[in-house]
C-alpha cells in the first residue's frame, strides 16, 4: 500500500471484516451523494442531451483512476470495472435530470 493509504487493521473475524467495510461504507456513500449533486449540476449546465455522454471524459477519468490504483496498491480491474459502472450509473441520472431540467429538448 502507498503511504497515503490508511493503515489496514488486522481483523481476526469476520465481524472485524465486516465492520470495517461498514464503516468504509459509512466514508464512501456521501461521497456519492456530493459526486451525484455535480453530476445534477451539470445537466443544468449542458445544452444538449448528446453531451451527457463525453467518451473523452470517461477515458481520462478512468485513465486518472487507474493510476490512483496503482499508486495506492489497490486491484486495477476491480478500480476500473467500479468506476464504469458507477459512471454508466450516473450518466443514467443525469439523463434523467436533463430530461426533467430541459422540457422538450430530445434525450
Amino acid at each position: 500500500m502507498s503511504a497515503t493509504t490508511a493503515p489496514i487493521q488486522h481483523c481476526d473475524s469476520m465481524a472485524d471484516v465486516r465492520r470495517h467495510i461498514d464503516a468504509l461504507d459509512a466514508r464512501i456513500v456521501p461521497l456519492l451523494a456530493e459526486r451525484g449533486a455535480y453530476v445534477a449540476q451539470a445537466a443544468r449546465i449542458k445544452q444538449r442531451a448528446t453531451e451527457v455522454h463525453d467518451q473523452p471524459r470517461i477515458d481520462a477519468i478512468i485513465d486518472r483512476v487507474k493510476a490512483m490504483a496503482r499508486a495506492h496498491g489497490a486491484p486495477e480491474a476491480v478500480i476500473e470495472a467500479t468506476y464504469r459502472a458507477m459512471i454508466d450509473a450516473f450518466i443514467a441520472f443525469e439523463h434523467g435530470e436533463f430530461a426533467r431540467l430541459h422540457p422538450g429538448e430530445p434525450s
